[in-house]
């Protein structure tokens, strides 16, 4: 067996955006996804409205090694991996100092929260250009739009989890945005309201975006 390969703190977190192929074989689908779990990992699954892929297999836990066991199995069932994204959990530099109960779920996420079925997933990152560019602001300017961003996002406490992840140097973005809702327009609502805020309007660019419904893997892979 070789070693895990691990974060120092938190978890890895691996989207995988498939679609169907003539070669699919469910019952192996199903087990390349209990054995992930069995390691220790969580896998959370969903249908994908739309083009661009028909499920998502979402994977976290602290071995790299399990994550890519999944993918590999997944690809030998038959799925076609149309789109993926990697990043790990964190906990936010403008987030240091907060009770401890408040960073370890940011690093240790339980998921799916209960009663909320609709999903999305975007990657974003912040923009470097000419005036526009937020790494060159002050830390305590920073933290400042930050904390204005957050606020944005409470008023959705009870609606919206969201999951920040990140993926700088890991992928195309600096992080990865999954949000777990009660309703699908909580989605839009949620991306809507929190883009006026100066730290999404000003310094956001986002990539493209993923909806879909929790489903169990095997309502996923049947037929």
């Amino acid at each position: 067996m070789s070693d895990p390969i691990s974060p120092s703190a938190g978890w890895g977190v691996l989207h995988l955006f498939c679609k169907r192929t003539p070669h699919l074989d469910g019952e192996a689908v199903v087990a390349a996804v209990k054995q992930c779990e069995a390691s220790g990992h969580t896998v959370v699954t969903s249908s994908i409205l739309g083009h661009k892929a028909d499920l998502c297999v979402m994977a976290l836990g602290p071995d790299l090694r399990e994550l890519r066991t999944l993918q590999s199995g997944l690809q030998r069932a038959g799925l076609e991996i149309a789109d993926s994204y990697v990043s790990l959990t964190e906990v936010s530099e403008y987030a240091k100092g907060l009770p401890e109960e408040m960073l370890t779920p940011r690093l240790y996420p339980q998921l799916p929260p209960d009663g909320k079925s609709s999903f999305a997933f975007y990657p974003m990152s912040k923009r470097r250009e000419h005036h526009d560019n937020w790494y060159t602001l002050p830390f305590d300017r920073r933290k400042e739009l930050m904390h204005e961003h957050g606020m944005s996002g409470r008023k959705f406490a009870g609606r919206v989890v969201q999951l920040i992840t990140a993926s700088t140097g890991f992928d195309a973005f600096e992080w990865g945005v999954t949000l777990f809702c009660v309703n699908p327009d909580d989605i839009k609502d949620v991306v809507y309201t929190m883009r006026f805020d100066e730290a999404s309007a000003v310094y956001a660019e986002f990539g493209p975006f993923y909806v879909g419904i929790l489903e169990p893997i095997e309502t996923l892979v049947a037929g």
